[in-house]
C-alpha cells in the first residue's frame, strides 16, 4: 500500500490507517526530517522478526532507534537523564539528532545492547510524530539504505514503493526524502560524544 499523508498537516484518517497497520504486526516505511525509516511497533515481536529478516541482522546486532512523540515519552525508556543532555535534548529535539541513553526497564530486553544502551529520536516530522502520537508507544526504526544508487538513501516515496511493496505493509509517501542521516550523539557516559555526524548540527 501507498499511503500519502500531508507532510504539514496528516489527515487523521490516514494517520489511523498507518497504526492500524502498525497495531496488526505490520512493517511501513515512513518519513522523516533526515531519511526515509523502515519500522515496526516495538511492542510487535512478529513485526520485530519480519524487520530483522528484511535488514538481513538479528536484532541484538542491529542500530535500531526509538521515535518517540517528545520528551515526556524518552523518559519512559531511558534512564538516569542527566541535567546537562536533558537540556541538551530539549534544545535540539524534535529535529535530526540520534541521542543513544541507558536504557529503562521499559525497553524490551532483546533491544538492550551490552552496554544496555538505546537509541531516541523524535524527528521535526508531523507524519511520523503524528502516527507515534496515536499509537501510544514508540515506534522502532532504522534507515533504508539503497547502496545501488549514488547516495546510500532512495529520496523518491514512488521508486521506495516499488523496490519495497513486496516486503512491507505500507509505505507513507510524505514527500522527498534526506540524503542524509541524523547525527547520533553518546549521552551515555559522562560527557556526550558524536559517534556519527549527519545532517544535524550541534554545539555542546
Amino acid at each position: 500500500m501507498l499511503l500519502r499523508i500531508h507532510h504539514e498537516t496528516p489527515g487523521e484518517r490516514q494517520v489511523l490507517k498507518a497504526v492500524e497497520i502498525l497495531k496488526n504486526n505490520g512493517v511501513v516505511i515512513f518519513p522523516t526530517d533526515t531519511v526515509y525509516g523502515l519500522g515496526c511497533d516495538i511492542l510487535s515481536s512478529k513485526a520485530i522478526d519480519r524487520l530483522s529478516r528484511i535488514k538481513g541482522i538479528p536484532v541484538e546486532k542491529a542500530n535500531f532507534s526509538f521515535i518517540c512523540y517528545d520528551l515526556s515519552h524518552i523518559s519512559d525508556y531511558a534512564k538516569h537523564i542527566n541535567n546537562s543532555t536533558f537540556r541538551l535534548m530539549r534544545r535540539y529535539l524534535p529535529g535530526p539528532f540520534t541521542f543513544i541513553l541507558e536504557a529503562s526497564s521499559n525497553v524490551p530486553k532483546i533491544f538492550r545492547s551490552k552496554k544496555r544502551t538505546i537509541g531516541i529520536r523524535v524527528p521535526d516530522n508531523n507524519i511520523i510524530r503524528a502516527i507515534v502520537k496515536e499509537l501510544g508507544n514508540p515506534v522502532l526504526t532504522t534507515s533504508i539504505h539503497d547502496e545501488d544508487e549514488i547516495h546510500d538513501y532512495i529520496t523518491d516515496p514512488e521508486l521506495i514503493y516499488e523496490k519495497y511493496k513486496k516486503i512491507v505493509d505500507a509505505v507513507i509517501d510524505g514527500g522527498y526524502g534526506n540524503v542524509y542521516p541524523s547525527t547520533v550523539i553518546d549521552c551515555s557516559g559522562d560527557e556526550p560524544l558524536i559517534v556519527r555526524q549527519g545532517i544535524g548540527i550541534i554545539e555542546f
